[in-house]
């Protein structure tokens, strides 16, 4: 099988990527430090435990498996670490990045797709966002990330790297066969706190802010299931194997929900009564971040397939009653 490097493989949407891959018909072979992932979540392929600033063991790992592109999803990725400890940040993802770039063009593995993110965007409330859209980070996250778009971009310039990016928005729910799923320490997305809060695993949610302009008061966001999102990646994987050369991509519905819309519908889901509270509202907590941008479905033919609030829910409440939750 051909082999695909996979860094951070062993993280929520690392491994959704190596189960999607083998089933493709790709050798994923997973790079991790488990400082976030998970030992037990690569199933899929080869397991290589490294950091990624590691020249020496990154050398090594090219040169064992001969790869033929590279996933890129290994990153610190907690906003409010970021703006209280930038510093991990810049050393993890940027150079941790150049070093995977470098390591990559040396022995000529030029095709390698990004896992990026809609903060690089910033505080734009209310704005239409595609892939035009001003870069205005306020973060180290958002900021190391748009670092590394331009890294790809000078590479690509001085030694043909390619590169498809992809800019996520909120990623949701969990492999359907409840074989991997979403698992975080500590917990921030907004749907897996959720469930913790409907079991019993935390004393309840809070909802930050209640006063904003939308019909409900909550934030809207747009939300992607995990399995659409590498669906986008394995055609982003053959855009590049075809030759089609490097592009930026948004990965959204387009389709915004509130938090409140959320919390309803896996009431609804679950059966069971979500316990909440009002908070105060978050600094640069935007009113609405919804993707505007269409270029995904018109250029790889991308259809997301599993991005409804119920199914998101569903596939992540199947998942957190596995008991996998608890290792």
């Amino acid at each position: 099988m051909t082999p695909i490097l996979v860094t951070g493989g062993a993280g929520y949407i690392g491994s959704h990527a190596c189960k999607a891959l083998r089933a493709a018909g790709y050798d994923p072979v997973t790079y991790d430090n488990l400082s976030t992932g998970w030992r037990d979540a690569v199933k899929f392929g080869p397991f290589e435990q490294g950091d990624l600033r590691d020249r020496a063991r990154m050398d090594e790992v090219f040169a064992r498996y001969r790869p033929v592109a590279v996933m890129h999803f290994a990153a610190l990725s907690q906003v409010g670490e970021a703006m209280s400890e930038p510093g991990p940040y810049w050393h993890n993802n940027v150079v941790g990045s150049l070093t995977l770039i470098e390591a990559a063009v040396a022995v000529g593995c030029l095709d390698l797709v990004f896992s990026s993110t809609c903060a690089t965007y910033g505080e734009q409330d209310n704005v239409v966002l595609n892939e035009q859209t001003p870069q205005q980070p306020v973060n180290a996250y958002g900021a190391s990330k748009r670092a590394i778009e331009d890294m790809l971009r000078d590479f690509g310039a001085a030694a043909g790297l390619r590169s498809v990016v992809f800019r996520y928005f909120n990623v949701a729910g969990a492999d359907p066969e409840g074989e991997i799923g979403e698992h975080h320490r500590p917990e921030t997305h907004l749907i897996p706190v959720l469930l913790e809060a409907i079991d019993g695993r935390r004393d309840g949610l809070t909802v930050h802010g209640d006063d904003y302009d939308t019909p409900d008061g909550t934030c809207i966001r747009d939300y992607v299931h995990v399995c659409d999102l590498i669906d986008a990646h394995l055609l982003g994987l053959q855009w590049l194997r075809d030759d089609k050369g490097s592009r930026v991509f948004n990965l959204g519905t387009g389709t915004g929900f509130s938090v409140r819309e959320v919390i309803d519908r896996a009431r609804i889901v679950t059966g069971r009564e979500v316990p909440f509270s009002i908070g105060p509202r978050r600094a640069g907590d935007c009113t609405r971040l919804v993707s505007g941008s269409h270029r995904a479905g018109e250029d790889l033919g991308w259809r997301p397939a599993r991005s409804t609030l119920d199914t998101m829910i569903a596939d992540a409440w199947r998942w957190h009653q596995t008991g996998h939750y608890d290792r």
